[in-house]
Parts: structure tokens; sequence; C-alpha cells
């Protein structure tokens, strides 16, 4: 699960990528012009963006320059009609992690999308452990000693979050801001609500809670 930012005015082309990345139980939000995307990327963090070149009000180019000048290090994927490699080298040299012609295949994108996603050194785990928790990321699939448990899917984004970043502390705001799109209107009210139906889940026939909350710290997952 990544938080992603798709910026295209094209309405079929941003359906079929939001149809995409909501079956691969991403977190997405679309906008449809550069300065708008800008705004997103300076008020809220993502995994990756998919940044189209033609975008009304501010072009997806100026938005990357600006973007990668002020120090911005999430990668881009660069989305063009155009396709001379002059142009596909200015996108490159504006900071672009990557780039797609249009029209492309479905497979391809998936394939750069996954490629983009790695977190060095390795590619991101699809199974994810603590004590008896087991959590494979490609079916969604949680298991408790080895019996699978039932979970609503924001509370298995949530679980992946946590199990990304075990043995750390989030306060709901951080939580709310990595797992939940920005456009939600979850409050933190609702994290901690998301937070305690996991805990019923996992923390059956279990002495104390797999997730910890320390009080003005915030909340994580902790091994034995």
């Amino acid at each position: 699960m990544s938080k992603i930012l798709v910026a295209e005015d094209d309405t079929q082309c941003a359906e079929l990528i939001g149809m995409f990345l909501e079956r691969s139980q991403h977190v997405f939000e679309t906008v449809t012009d550069g300065a708008e995307a800008l705004d997103r990327l300076k008020l809220y963090s993502y995994d990756l963006v998919i940044l189209d070149w033609n975008l009304p009000r501010m072009s997806g180019v100026d938005v990357l320059k600006t973007y990668r000048a002020r120090g911005g290090k999430t990668p881009v994927l660069m989305l063009t009609a155009l396709k001379s490699i002059n142009s596909k080298v200015e996108g490159l040299e504006a900071g672009a992690d990557d780039y797609l012609t249009k029209p492309f295949d479905g497979s391809e994108l998936q394939a750069r999308l996954k490629a983009l996603l790695r977190r060095p050194p390795v590619l991101l785990d699809d199974v994810l452990n603590i004590a008896d928790i087991q959590l494979d990321t490609a079916s969604h699939r949680v298991t408790k000693s080895g019996v699978e448990v039932k979970l609503r899917p924001k509370e298995i984004a949530l679980l992946e979050f946590f199990l990304r970043h075990k043995n750390q502390l989030f306060t709901a705001e951080q939580i709310l801001e990595q797992v939940w799109s920005s456009e939600s209107d979850a409050t933190t009210e609702a994290i901690v609500s998301c937070i305690k139906r996991v805990r019923k889940v996992l923390d059956e026939g279990r002495e104390g809670s797999i997730i910890r909350n320390v009080h003005g710290a915030g909340y994580g997952i902790f091994a034995d």
C-alpha cells in the first residue's frame, strides 16, 4: 500500500490509472492542473507522483522543476504523448525518475510503478511479520498463528503501515497523513477507533497489546 498523487487532466486516462491503483490497494488522489499538484506536494507527503506533461495552469515539467528545486525527493513518473527523444531527455533532466509515453499498456504501467516504489536497497517485502502475525500484502491476507483473521481494507492498510515501521511511534495526525487520503474527512478519533478494532482482532488471547500507545508520543507495533 502506497500513497500516490496522480496529476492528469485527461478524465479517461485518470480514471484508468485510478482503477489500476484501486485494484492494487493504493491510496491515491487525483488533481487536474499543475498548480494544484504543486500545492499538494507542498502540503502533503506521497510515496509516488504520476505527473502528466501537459497540464493546465502549470505544465508538468514546470511542476517537477519547482518541486525538485524545493528539495522534493518523491519518485516521479512522467506521462506524455510526446514521443521525441528530446522531450524524454527534457523530462528526465527536469527530475523525472521514469517516463511513460501515451498510450501505454496497463502491464507496463504496473511494472514502472513497481520499480519506482522499491525501497533501497531491496524491494518492499510482500510478506510482513511480527510475533505470530503475518500480512501478505499481495493478497491482503492476515493470519495469526497460521489462522486467517478478518480485517477491513483500511485496517489492513493501517497494519501494513505499522509493520513497515516496526518499533517506531507515530502520532494519530502522522498516521492520518500517511494512511488516509488528504481528501479524506477522517479525524484523529477515527484513527483511534481503527486502531482499537485492529487490536481487538490481533490481541485476542494475548497478554497485553501488540500495538502500543505511549502517552504523548503516539502508536506503534513492537516485537516482544
